[in-house]
C-alpha cells in the first residue's frame, strides 16, 4: 500500500467522522426541540429531518472551513516564497499587509517585510564597506607601487630618493593604521572586544594624554585652555583613552598654526560631560550628520599624506555607545568644531 492510498483512506475516515458528528449534532438538536415544544413525530420523519439537518450542518462547516483555509493557505504560500527569495539573496520582498482576512497573521506578514528591509540595508552596508575598504587601500598601494618603480631610476638625486622613500614610509604607516582601525572596528561591532569597566580618575587620564600630545600642539604654536574637574568615573580605561586621543588628535590636525583649543570635563548631575573645542577648519552643516559613519571624510581635498582612514570617529561613536553615552558635534566652516561626550557615571 503506497502513501497515496493511505492518504485516501485517511481522508475518507475524516469525512465519515465529520458526517457522523454532524448527524449526532442534528439528533441532539432535534431531540431538544421536540422535547421543548412537545411534538413527537414518527421515527421515519425524525430520521429524514436529522439526515437533512446533518447535511446542512456539514455544508455550513465546509463552507466556513474553506473560507478560512483559502486565505491562510495563500498567505503561507506567499511567506514560504518570500523566505526562499530572501535565502537566495533577493531582498526585494513586500507581502501585502492590507488584506482584511489576515487576522492574527498580520503581524507575521509585517515581520517578514521588516526582516527583508533590514537584511537589504545590511547587504547595502556590506557592499559599501567592501567598496570603501578597496578604495582606501588602493590609494596608498598605488603610491607605494609608483614611487617604488621610480626609485629604480639610477639617475635620481639623493634628495629625490629620500623624498620618495619618505612618501613610501608615510603610506605604509597609513596602511598599517587603517588595518588596525578596521580590526578594532570589526571587534567592536562583533562585540568581541573586552569591555572591562573600572573606577579611575578621569582628569588624570586626560591630563596625561594632553601632555603626550604636547609635541603636536606645541609645534603648531596652539593656545591650550584646560579645565579639568577632579572626577572619578567607572568606565573602560583603555577605550576612554582611545576616545580622547582620537578627538584631541583630530582637533590638533585640523586647527591651523596659532589656533586655539580647549579641553574641559565637568560633572553634570549624574553625567560626566567632556568638551573638546577648536578654532579649526570646521565641518559643514550637511556633513555633520555623516561624520560618525565609516570612511566618511569631510575634507576630500586633503593631501594623501594628511588623510586619515575615515574610521576614527566611527570607532569613537561605537565606544561611547558601549558606555551608554552619547557624542554630539557643533561646527561651522572656518570657525572650528566642538565635540561633546556625555557619559553616565553610576559607580
Amino acid at each position: 500500500m503506497n502513501k497515496y492510498s493511505v492518504q485516501n483512506i485517511a481522508g475518507i475516515m475524516i469525512v465519515l467522522i465529520l458526517f457522523i458528528g454532524c448527524l449526532t449534532a442534528a439528533f441532539f438538536l432535534t431531540s431538544f426541540l421536540y422535547t421543548t415544544i412537545e411534538i413527537f413525530p414518527s421515527a421515519l420523519v425524525v430520521q429524514v429531518i436529522n439526515s437533512l439537518l446533518g447535511l446542512m450542518i456539514g455544508a455550513i462547516l465546509i463552507k466556513i472551513a474553506a473560507r478560512f483555509d483559502r486565505p491562510t493557505k495563500g498567505l503561507f504560500d506567499s511567506i514560504i516564497h518570500a523566505q526562499k527569495k530572501i535565502s537566495s539573496g533577493n531582498y526585494e520582498v513586500e507581502l501585502d499587509t492590507n488584506g482584511k482576512e489576515l487576522g492574527p497573521f498580520g503581524e507575521l506578514v509585517e515581520s517578514v517585510n521588516q526582516m527583508a528591509i533590514e537584511l537589504s540595508k545590511m547587504e547595502k552596508m556590506r557592499k559599501e564597506f567592501i567598496a570603501n575598504v578597496s578604495h582606501e587601500i588602493q590609494s596608498p598601494l598605488t603610491s607605494i607601487h609608483g614611487f617604488a618603480q621610480t626609485l629604480r631610476n639610477s639617475q635620481l638625486s639623493p634628495e629625490n630618493r629620500i623624498h620618495y622613500l619618505d612618501i613610501i614610509e608615510s603610506e605604509s604607516v597609513r596602511l598599517s593604521k587603517m588595518s588596525d582601525s578596521l580590526l578594532r572596528l570589526a571587534s567592536l561591532e562583533a562585540d568581541t572586544m573586552k569591555f572591562e569597566p573600572e573606577i579611575y580618575r578621569l582628569d588624570k587620564q586626560l591630563r596625561s594624554i594632553i601632555l603626550a600630545c604636547e609635541p603636536q600642539w606645541s609645534d603648531k604654536n596652539m593656545n591650550m585652555d584646560i579645565m579639568l574637574e577632579e572626577l572619578e568615573i567607572r568606565a573602560d580605561k583603555d577605550m576612554m583613552g582611545q576616545i580622547w586621543i582620537n578627538l584631541i588628535h583630530n582637533s590638533i590636525k585640523f586647527t591651523p598654526k596659532g589656533g586655539n583649543m580647549s579641553i574641559a570635563i565637568r560633572q553634570d548631575g549624574e553625567d560626566i560631560v567632556g568638551v573638546i573645542s577648536d578654532t579649526g577648519i570646521g565641518i559643514s552643516q550637511e556633513d555633520q550628520i555623516y561624520i560618525f559613519e565609516r570612511f566618511f571624510k569631510t575634507d576630500r581635498s586633503r593631501k594623501p599624506a594628511n588623510q586619515g582612514s575615515g574610521l576614527g570617529l566611527s570607532i569613537v561613536k561605537k565606544m561611547v555607545d558601549m558606555h551608554k553615552g552619547k557624542i554630539t558635534v557643533e561646527s561651522k566652516l572656518g570657525l572650528g568644531s566642538t565635540f561633546t561626550v556625555t557619559l553616565p557615571n553610576k559607580n
